[in-house]
């Protein structure tokens, strides 16, 4: 996989891979950490802000829709604790 941070741009293999911003921002913040474990609430409130309506159920979501286009053994979830990106 490699990270476009200039034009926002995901490639796997070869193939450009098409990712909402969010998404997006999501996984650069966790590429950024490589290895390093995150709570559910911490990447919430970095990511989504503390003025964005909702909780933290919306990282799992946004976890499992990145899991499903970059494959489910990039983001691990680390049970009690949270998730992180494996290098």
């Amino acid at each position: 996989m490699t990270i476009f941070l200039d034009n926002w741009k995901v490639t796997l293999d070869g193939q450009e891979i098409k990712l909402p911003n969010r998404e997006f921002e999501l996984l650069v913040y966790l590429a950024k950490h490589p290895n390093r474990v995150f709570s559910k609430d911490h990447l919430f409130e970095t990511i989504w802000g503390y003025d964005y309506v909702g909780d933290s159920a919306t990282v799992a979501v946004h976890v499992n829709r990145l899991r499903d286009k970059l494959g489910a053994d990039l983001i691990e979830t680390v049970w009690g604790a949270g998730y992180r990106l494996n290098d």
